[in-house]
């Protein structure tokens, strides 16, 4: 399996999204035909499925050196107010124009950091926009949660208006990595925040673990999957630690490059963590995550139910996804949308009553062919394309791109299909690739992805 690493570990797209947003096309993009397009979204399947609401809250105390999320650093907590006002308002304004309530099947709170906000601020949020919303059948609301700050307080606020699951950052315990990537929590404190989720009631506890974090060995990992193991988190992240200094700045140059683990020494972590996570009990679901058989992400993969979108894996699809705050991204399934990154640009459109979207994507008919394929492979691992619907011009090309991929095991054809084997199944990333026309067309002349282990 490392020469196979080591062959395919090349810069990629994780595929939240296809196109990727450095394909998306601006200058066919208009706000108009966002809103056109999410209202035809909308009233095709609010009824039926529900939506999904994604809320960016993008304060934080302190910087984190691993994190790529948008975020403003700040100790003011005077900011909270105004800035949930500037939420709602946005929200009142995306259900003034549907006409109708959403029925909202998921949300994710995200960040920066939730839980920087008060409990009654949250509450306020939530309770806001569920004047103006109703909850969906078979509802699941998460939140991400700061280990050191997350106290029973924010649990219990948050579980009074329907959260029923929580994610904590742990990345890495070993005190030496946790002060690089400027991160400082001892196992005590997730193991309180994890225990008080469950006291309240919390059904499912999620960690997320990076590996190729900067003074990170194998040891480390593996001391962090047993940790982790002790608390038995009901679902679990396993991330590649993405190093993009080119996209975020200094904000990822808390420690220098040679404090990184080499290549080698990465791709260890990687295939020895996966190794540790499947014998202390966890399923693998699709890309880089992991669950307990009781979880409803696992539920979602045996059923094929399972979905991707811009806030990971869902346990299940919704058609339409609103992303609320700066910088979020929202998806209609026929177009995608961004707001403004600025949060004074952002505070200021939406007090002037306008929807802050900066820049955006119309999909075409080729686009939605090949963005299923991708959902396909990333969530059940194999596709189809001998139907009308499923077919475009450029599958010769794909195919022939696969060609190498299945001479080393990875991928297995049929008549018209696809199918990831168990041992391709950590190289989606680069199947994946070989569907994305667009990266095709135009290789891009710069690096844009992080790699692909």
């Amino acid at each position: 399996m490392s020469h196979l690493i080591q062959k395919y570990n090349i810069p990629g797209p994780r595929y939240t999204s296809y196109p990727t947003v450095p394909y998306w096309d601006q200058e066919t993009f208009s706000n108009a035909e966002w809103m056109n397009t999410l209202k035809k979204s909308f009233d095709e399947s609010n009824e039926e499925e529900g939506i999904s609401l994604y809320i960016h809250l993008p304060y934080c105390e302190s910087l984190c050196t691993f994190c790529g999320c948008h975020k403003r650093i700040t100790k003011r907590h005077d900011v909270e107010s105004p800035y949930i006002s500037a939420v709602l308002k946005e929200w009142a304004l995306y259900c003034d124009f549907l006409g109708s309530r959403p029925k909202i099947k998921e949300m994710h709170l995200g960040g920066g950091t939730p839980t920087f906000f008060s409990p009654q601020n949250l509450k306020r949020l939530i309770n806001g926009i569920f004047e103006l919303a109703d909850k969906a059948d078979a509802y699941e609301y998460s939140f991400e949660g700061h280990p050191n700050n997350t106290t029973k307080e924010h649990l219990q606020a948050l579980f009074d208006v329907g959260f029923r699951r929580v994610s904590y950052g742990v990345q890495d315990y070993n005190e030496r990595v946790q002060k690089a990537i400027h991160r400082i929590q001892p196992f005590e404190n997730v193991k309180k925040a994890t225990e008080a989720a469950r006291e309240i009631g919390y059904t499912s506890v999620s960690h997320d673990l990076i590996f190729g974090l900067p003074h990170q060995t194998l040891e480390h990992v593996e001391e962090t999957i047993l940790k982790t193991k002790s608390l038995r988190p009901d679902r679990l992240a396993f991330y590649s630690y993405a190093h993009v200094p080119w996209i975020k700045g200094n904000g990822q140059r808390g420690f220098k490059d040679e404090d990184l683990p080499s290549p080698n020494a990465k791709r260890q972590q990687y295939e020895e963590g996966k190794k540790l996570l499947t014998k202390v009990g966890y399923k693998e679901i699709g890309m880089d995550h992991f669950a307990l058989e009781s979880d409803s992400l696992y539920q979602s993969m045996v059923y094929g139910k399972l979905h991707r979108n811009f806030m990971g894996y869902t346990a299940s699809k919704t058609q339409v996804m609103v992303g609320l705050g700066a910088s979020s991204i929202s998806d209609s399934w026929y177009s995608f949308a961004q707001n403004v990154k600025s949060l004074e640009e952002y505070e200021r459109l939406v007090v002037d009553n306008v929807i802050p979207i900066y820049r955006g994507h119309i999909l075409t008919e080729e686009d939605r062919v090949i963005r299923k394929h991708i959902l396909n492979l990333m969530c059940r691992f194999k596709t189809v394309w001998g139907t009308e619907e499923s077919y475009f011009p450029e599958i010769s090309l794909a195919k022939d791109k696969l060609a190498e991929m299945e001479q080393d095991g990875l991928v297995v054809f049929g008549i018209d299909e696809l199918r990831v084997t168990e041992k391709g199944q950590p190289f989606i990333r680069n199947i994946c690739m070989a569907f994305d026309v667009l990266l095709h067309r135009k290789e891009p002349g710069t690096r844009l992805f992080s790699m692909t282990i």
